[in-house]
């Protein structure tokens, strides 16, 4: 098994059930709608629903239509997961991390929806100035990281290719005077 296969499974096996456990939790011991101080003023356990996807989007829609697009973005998602493990060297265990924590995290809430018709959250902060923040789930900010991380891998990799570019481009004029 190649180090990508061990890193990204390890992944998927570690987060998809700590938002489904963390999930089932939340439903035994928090009462629906609830707020549990925390970290008092600024982190709170919630017990909330959202029909919809991030910050509420299309809770306005039908259960069946949200569902059918829910699976169906679900399903472009993990074909284009899929598509970039594929083309991952085999000792690439940081990239093959941050695809399976976007994997994870989409199936998580897909599994909500589709057992529940929502996607239960859990987690809220109030930010600086009383602003809060909407509810979210790991999974969530499963997807959020590996994506951030996927953002900075990219043009750290650019501004390397650059530098190398630009390196050989130096190069090359000195050669010519």
């Amino acid at each position: 098994m190649s180090g990508k296969l061990r890193t990204f499974m390890l992944t998927l096996l570690v987060a998809l059930p700590a938002d489904q456990l963390a999930k089932l939790a939340i439903e035994r011991r928090v009462p629906y709608g609830a707020r549990l101080p925390v970290l008092d003023s600024f982190f709170y356990l919630t017990h909330v629903r959202n029909p919809g996807a991030a910050f509420g989007l299309f809770t306005s829609a039908s259960e069946e239509w949200r569902l059918l697009g829910f699976a169906v973005v679900s399903l472009v998602a993990a074909l284009v997961i899929a598509s970039l493990y594929r083309r991952l060297a085999p000792g690439d265990r940081a990239t093959s991390c941050f695809l399976a924590l976007i994997g994870a995290g989409a199936f998580s809430n897909f599994i909500d929806r589709a057992m529940r018709g929502e996607v239960v959250d859990y987690l809220h902060f109030r930010l600086w100035g009383g602003y809060d923040w909407p509810d979210f789930n790991l999974a969530d900010t499963f997807i959020v990281v590996g994506v951030a991380a996927l953002i900075v891998e990219l043009l750290s990799e650019e501004a390397v290719a650059r530098a190398g570019r630009a390196q050989g481009e130096a190069v090359s004029d000195a050669e010519r005077d």
